[in-house]
């Protein structure tokens, strides 16, 4: 039997690819989304394909997350689950990155996550219940030459999510953390290409892991999985 879930989802830092695919997929599960992002003309197809609720904010300003929340609380109110997407990358070698554009990177990979992570909790604990979760990469567990803004923010927000889930997984709030160690079929990184070898990570796949992970039985909670492609190295 199939069992229809209810509830609402916000995702933060909405975009093409693995976003789509999660709103979609939760969205047909039973779930009411609400999406936020810094540009919400990317989002109108989507949010009128499954009747979610759009909010603009960057994810890096303290402000904009504090309202984003209220916001929330004064429609759909506290969400069942938060998944944060937003990363952002900064090429090259060492001493040639531009600081401002390091921190601000830092900001939007790791920083925000906090800034979220802070707001949904304050509301989960009252609710006694709740679930966050984070979108990894490669980058927070093995850094790579020339990436080390990329690496520094995704080991910091693993470093978030890991410390997160030891403090709140005993109140009854589930952390997860998603290594996606590989490229992502149709995301504006790596492309298409197709994919008939099924050498890239398929977004709607990637999102059954997601809704799996939501359903875990607290008796046997994870915080954390990896998904990589069957011709991924690892």
């Amino acid at each position: 039997m199939r069992f229809i879930l209810t509830g609402n989802v916000l995702i933060v830092g909405v975009g093409l690819g693995l976003s789509f695919s999660l709103a979609r997929l939760f969205h047909k599960e039973g779930m009411r989304i609400s999406m936020a992002s810094r540009n919400l003309d990317k989002l109108k197809d989507i949010s009128s394909e499954i009747a979610a609720n759009v909010y603009k904010c960057d994810a890096s300003e303290i402000k904009d997350v504090q309202n984003l929340f209220n916001s929330l609380d004064a429609s759909t109110g506290t969400p069942d689950l938060v998944i944060y997407n937003p990363s952002a990358r900064v090429r090259g070698p060492v001493g040639n990155l531009d600081p401002i554009a390091v921190k601000k990177a830092l900001d939007i990979t790791c920083f925000g996550a906090f800034l979220v992570a802070q707001e949904a909790t304050k509301r989960m604990l009252k609710a006694g219940k709740g679930s966050i979760f984070f979108t990894g990469a490669t980058a927070g567990v093995k850094g790579f030459a020339n990436s080390s803004v990329f690496a520094m923010g995704k080991f910091g927000l693993r470093g978030l999510a890991q410390s997160l889930a030891r403090e709140l997984h005993p109140q009854n709030i589930h952390i997860g953390h998603f290594v996606i160690d590989g490229g992502i079929a149709g995301s504006k990184f790596f492309g298409d290409n197709g994919n008939s070898n099924n050498s890239m990570l398929d977004p709607d796949e990637i999102a059954k892991t997601y809704l799996s992970f939501y359903n875990q039985d607290k008796s046997a909670w994870s915080w954390e999985i990896e998904v990589r492609p069957w011709v991924e190295k690892f």
